[in-house]
């Protein structure tokens, strides 16, 4: 019961809620945060609504109808960023299963089609790179 008396004093619901500062999860959760912080994610909400338009519900399953959640292909733990290149939309069971691991090797052992799933990544980004590429005018000819 949140503002409930205890032995030691009174607890709150938001430090029940909060991993103890020592514990396993702690740590991993103070690690995470400091990668995150490390690196630059430049994913506007705009581009994430492109994304999860052009993909139509999950990224690995197909899965529709449900929420989505943003999934790097390359774990940030492994060097990935939030970045219109690194990020799909994922169904909340396939972003958990697939943690930190290679999207490739992830998608065999679940027995998914990684072929299917890389070329309409590649088709996927070349259609939201496009509009970007077309803005700039093209370079003159080289002069001989």
């Amino acid at each position: 019961m949140p503002g409930e008396r205890t032995r030691t004093g009174v607890r709150s619901s938001y430090a029940a809620a909060m991993p103890a500062p020592r514990t396993r999860r702690a740590r991993a959760a103070r690690k995470r945060q400091r990668r995150m912080a490390s690196v630059e994610h430049d994913l506007s909400p705009a581009e994430w609504t492109a994304l999860q338009d052009a993909w139509g519900g999950c990224a690995y399953c197909g899965a529709t109808g449900g929420p989505v959640q943003k999934d790097c292909v390359l774990p940030i733990s492994r060097g990935g960023r939030y970045t219109l290149l690194n990020v799909v939309p994922a169904c909340p069971s396939c972003n958990a299963s697939k943690c930190n691991d290679e999207v490739t090797g992830w998608l065999r052992r679940k027995r998914l089609d990684e072929r299917a799933f890389l070329v309409r990544f590649a088709a996927v980004q070349a259609e939201l790179r496009q509009p970007a590429t077309e803005a700039c005018p093209p370079a003159p000819p080289a002069a001989r």
